[in-house]
């Protein structure tokens, strides 16, 4: 009759252990693909990214903007999904991470289990960075960045240069007005010095349970960098607060997204989630 007793008294925890087996079980990961300056959602479809995530198991579920669109797809609660996001890629790269939180708020709705995977390309890297360092509730597994400039680049200087150069006034008449209107960004990207954004951002203190991955570019032999960010700078590892715990992934290419990426992608969320 004891054992019996035993047995039902412990029916309960039984119960809500299975509960929180199922779950984690169920959860899966949500991908959120952030794009870097002057992209937009498209930057994933142009060179098949997107299509790539879909048809290898981590299918579409929406595009979050100002305006968004109906998805594909019906989100269910678990599973793996992969967003994009529009963000406002000339404004400084706090405004953008107002954005992206907004953006993983709702995502997070949907799919309240699910651990968040941010890839940001570019700026968007260090967009997605800063996130992390702002608001490091988010449960966020990985951060991927690719061909970001985390120390900087001298292409930010510049652009500061022209709009700040005698013929600044005249940049907007020659259709280059994304010059002005990226001062700030330009601002915030400069090579890392003390008293700049970045020497700031990366000497923050930034998640310990985060896997950090940085997808390096470079288009000349020696993988040096690839004509805007040089590799030295797309370097996780170089970043104060995270000397030794990223891992790096050499690529050869331009600095744009291309359809390898995809393929690269895939192969890294299958490691993150064990298979």
């Amino acid at each position: 009759m004891r054992r019996y007793s035993l047995l039902l008294s412990l029916l309960p925890l039984l119960f809500f252990f299975n509960l929180l087996t199922s779950a984690t079980v169920m959860a899966g990961q949500t991908v959120v693909l952030i794009h870097g300056y002057l992209g937009g959602g498209y930057s994933w479809y142009i060179n098949g990214i997107s299509a790539t995530l879909h048809h290898a198991g981590w299918p579409m579920g929406g595009e979050m903007s100002p305006f968004p669109a109906l998805a594909p797809v019906i989100p269910q609660a678990a599973g793996d999904y992969h967003y994009t996001i529009v963000l406002p890629s000339e404004a400084p790269i706090m405004i953008q991470a107002q954005h992206v939180q907004a953006y993983l708020q709702l995502i997070q709705q949907r799919h309240p289990e699910n651990e968040l995977i941010l890839i940001g390309h570019s700026a968007g890297g260090v967009v997605a960075r800063f996130v992390l360092v702002s608001q490091p509730q988010w449960p966020v597994k990985a951060l991927i960045t690719i061909a970001s400039p985390h120390l900087g680049t001298a292409w930010a200087d510049t652009g500061l240069s022209i709009v700040h150069s005698p013929f600044g006034w005249i940049t907007p008449f020659l259709g280059l007005g994304t010059l002005n209107r990226s001062v700030g960004l330009y601002a915030d990207l400069l090579p890392e010095m003390p008293g700049s954004f970045l020497f700031w951002l990366n000497r923050q203190p930034h998640p310990q349970d985060v896997e950090y991955i940085a997808i390096l570019r470079g288009s000349d032999p020696g993988l040096h960098g690839d004509g805007v960010v040089p590799a030295l700078s797309q370097d996780l590892n170089r970043v104060f607060a995270l000397q030794g715990r990223a891992r790096l992934i050499p690529t050869w290419g331009q600095h744009d997204l291309h359809p390898g990426d995809g393929l690269l992608l895939v192969q890294v969320l299958k490691e993150l989630r064990g298979d």
